[in-house]
């Protein structure tokens, strides 16, 4: 099996947050995302179990990178906008076995 070559990250914090999570993907080598509006849903027990509040609305920001630089994004944007900060974000990556594009290494693109 071939390694994937891209790698599409996602965060998923409280609303208001998501130019946090690209404000720190960015300086980590992050070209741009794209923000998208959701509600979260949880029980209680959730919310006790992890000893936060959970707040319905959220903000998705997926973040496509190249799998060199997808660890370096991810400690970035959990840093910034993780379980401990106020944006409570969660992030994880998933990988791309195709795209319609490259990410090129200049500003140009």
């Amino acid at each position: 099996m071939s390694e994937n070559q891209f790698e599409l990250i996602l965060c998923i914090v409280n609303a208001g947050y998501s130019q946090n999570v690209m404000d720190a993907a960015r300086q980590a080598g992050a070209r741009g995302g794209t923000i998208l509006r959701g509600r979260g849903s949880a029980n209680p027990e959730a919310e006790e179990f992890f000893n936060i509040t959970i707040q319905p609305d959220k903000e998705v920001v997926l973040i496509l990178v190249s799998a060199s630089i997808k660890d370096d994004v991810l400690k970035a944007v959990y840093k910034n906008s993780g379980l401990s900060t106020e944006g409570q974000g969660i992030a994880f990556s998933l990988p791309v076995e195709r795209t319609t594009l490259t990410l090129r290494k200049d500003s140009d693109s």
